[in-house]
């Protein structure tokens, strides 16, 4: 491995005139929710939402003037793709991109809108990879791979020099990993800055993929995730070496844990972000005595999420916080009984947002019938209050209990 922290430099001065500076500031909302410094680094405020731009600019600028005439290919599930489509329109470099079929809309229509040939091939992105390779030794065309290539790997690591710049007092930085190009980066380039810095990798439960090959072990992986940015099956022949060099340590964190990060950025911070975006708070949040009392720099690495998903994600929340509430209330076949229930849910300060009777399905006496209602609470005290005083006025209510996902 020949890459080294003047490479990045080189980048950073290659890619300058466009790619953002983006952001790089304390939360002190999460700050205080975490016990730690929190400093986060708005990538997803990048114009393609995606630090990827960096290193997929990098590559291209890199590319012989036949290169460029014969035309770029890659693979990626979303946020990859967006970087070279748009930087390769920008510079007038004919494009192809494969995406495995179970990319998000989102992802496919925004690469879409940059102008390349677009191809939907496999399931994962392995599969994806064969593909395109098979296709650019075909078509003459300079396979782009997302993250293992020294190009690529250099230009993701342009993040950690920005943000080190603008706060040197980090002295941890937390890392979505994939398939390990942006920590690989980042890593080499932080602590070319300050030897010291502890550098803490973070990937999912479902696919961990570095974290295995860490430990001697087989990557084995699969399923459905909301961080589908970082669902890579295996990590880069290039990545590997690097992390084992200079990563502390590779935490796992769940799908619940992702989702109440994504959640808690949208509401504290105002700022959406996919689920690899939110991986980095998720895991300081999971293992909050692990950072306490650091200067963590969080990297919101992309902003591309389905807007479908994105609400799940809010509704899910909201049921897990107690403000959203299903009850079921055993109602007689009275006149007036319905709108006295909704009279007393409203004089307590609780919105109904839904409401439907059950009556054949039900243990309950012939005569009554079982209402069940979804209502906006405060909070879980809020909605038990609610509770209290409908079972006091001779109506008998439930909550209808949700599993947590993030326990």
């Amino acid at each position: 491995m020949t890459l080294s922290a003047d490479d990045i430099h080189a980048a950073r001065a290659r890619i300058a005139d466009a790619v953002e500076v983006t952001p790089c500031r304390e939360s002190r909302t999460l700050s205080a929710i975490t016990g730690a410094t929190t400093v986060l680094k708005f990538e997803n405020q990048q114009f393609t939402a995606s630090f990827k731009e960096r290193g997929a600019l990098n590559r291209l600028l890199q590319l012989s003037d036949a290169e460029k005439q014969r035309g770029v290919i890659a693979m990626s599930a979303g946020n990859h793709a967006q970087g070279v489509a748009y930087h390769a329109q920008r510079l007038g470099i004919p494009a192809t991109i494969v995406m495995p079929r179970a990319t998000p809309f989102i992802k496919i229509e925004q690469t879409s809108h940059f102008g390349p040939r677009v191809m939907l091939e496999g399931e994962r992105l392995r599969e994806s990879e064969g593909f395109a390779r098979a296709l650019a030794d075909k078509e003459g065309l300079t396979f782009l791979h997302p993250y293992d290539d020294e190009a690529v790997i250099a230009g993701q690591g342009t993040i950690a020099l920005e943000m080190l710049e603008a706060r040197p007092d980090i002295d941890t930085l937390v890392i979505p990993i994939g398939g390990g190009g942006l920590i690989a980066g980042n890593a080499i380039a932080a602590k070319s800055i300050n030897p010291d810095i502890d550098i803490v990798g973070v990937q999912t439960e479902l696919y961990p993929a570095m974290y295995q090959a860490l430990r001697g072990e087989e990557p084995v992986s699969g399923g459905s995730t909301i961080a589908e940015g970082i669902a890579v099956g295996r990590p880069g022949t290039l990545t590997l070496p690097i992390v084992k060099d200079l990563v502390a340590e590779v935490m796992l964190v769940g799908e619940g844990n992702i989702e109440r990060a994504v959640l808690m950025l949208l509401e504290v911070e105002k700022t959406v972000v996919e689920g690899a975006g939110a991986a980095g708070l998720a895991a300081v949040l999971r293992a909050s005595k692990r950072f306490a009392g650091r200067t963590v720099g969080l990297i919101l690495c992309g902003g591309n999420i389905d807007t479908r998903l994105l609400s799940s994600i809010v509704m899910r929340g909201l049921v897990r916080e107690g403000r959203l509430a299903r009850v079921m209330i055993e109602l007689s076949d009275l006149p007036g009984s319905l709108a006295r229930v909704a009279e007393i849910i409203g004089d307590q300060g609780a919105n109904i947002v839904e409401v439907s009777h059950e009556r054949a399905f039900t243990h309950m006496p012939v005569k009554s019938a079982a209402l069940i209602v979804v209502m906006e609470t405060r909070n879980r005290d809020h909605a038990a209050s609610v509770l209290g005083v409908l079972n006091d006025a001779g109506f008998p209510s439930t909550e209808i209990e949700h599993p947590d996902p993030a326990e």
